[in-house]
């Protein structure tokens, strides 16, 4: 599952229980990558606080299907495969279109954005994510200027670029540590925008 020592749910007691209990699934299932911080729970935390607040936060008004198409392309320029499949998982669930998420996927593997069932705007930001994630010194006023120019707000902005910012940190955790999605339920997350405090996947 990692190539550092986990404990498992069945092992884990105190606060680290606790955190378990709010971000578990199905039949006790904790994913990985939060496993992956069960030495120092408190990482498990900030964590959790950034991915729900970042990407599942009612606040938010970028669809969260794209929000999630963000975070496969960063996972897959990263070349992270546990985290472009669990989001990808969530990404065909939320689009509830199978036809046009796996033409999203697709595209992404190919790496040809311009061939992706995207509008001209939602490519426009998937060209500013490969800039943050491959060279962000390269970037400049002019790309916020030209995702304002196409319609984006700028909150919006600050949402594309907080998803992509976090995607890159848990590609990171995950390839660092060598998590991999043995005994994971594919594709779980907190879904309960509404409520910021309820961590349970599913």
């Amino acid at each position: 599952m990692a190539w550092i020592k986990t404990i498992p749910y069945s092992e884990s007691s105190g606060h680290l229980r606790n955190l378990y209990d709010r971000v578990k699934g199905p039949n006790d299932n904790v994913d990985n990558i939060m496993m992956a911080h069960s030495l120092r729970p408190h990482t498990m935390e900030g964590h959790m606080a950034i991915y729900k607040y970042v990407l599942h936060h009612k606040n938010n008004t970028i669809p969260k299907w794209f929000l999630e198409t963000l975070g496969v392309w960063v996972s897959h320029l990263n070349n992270c495969s546990y985290c472009l499949d669990h989001h990808f998982a969530g990404l065909k669930r939320l689009l509830a279109d199978d036809q046009r998420s796996q033409s999203i996927k697709t595209a992404i593997e190919e790496n040809n954005i311009p061939i992706a069932p995207l509008d001209e705007k939602q490519k426009l930001a998937m060209s500013y994510a490969k800039i943050l994630n491959d060279s962000p010194s390269s970037l400049t006023r002019r790309n916020i200027t030209d995702l304002r120019n196409a319609g984006f707000e700028d909150g919006e902005i600050l949402e594309i670029n907080q998803v992509c910012a976090y995607f890159s940190y848990a590609n990171r955790t995950v390839l660092g540590l060598g998590c991999s999605t043995a005994g994971d339920i594919i594709g779980l997350s907190p879904n309960n925008s509404e409520d910021p405090d309820d961590w349970s996947h599913s």
